[in-house]
């Protein structure tokens, strides 16, 4: 049940920091390195709730 958590506020942040870059925000840094490296965001958060299973 934690790893639901954890993954959905993974989720909640990563889209969050992305509508705010499409509405013209700027989102110093942060936004920048997810921009780079969502697929290896989606591949962890993928493990983490294979692996959580009970």
């Amino acid at each position: 049940m934690k790893g639901n958590i954890i993954a959905a506020l993974v989720l909640i942040i990563v889209g969050t920091l992305f509508l705010l870059r499409n509405l013209g925000f700027n989102v110093p840094g942060l936004g920048n390195l997810i921009s780079t490296w969502w697929p290896a965001i989606l591949i962890v958060v993928g493990l983490g709730l294979l692996f959580n299973r009970k």
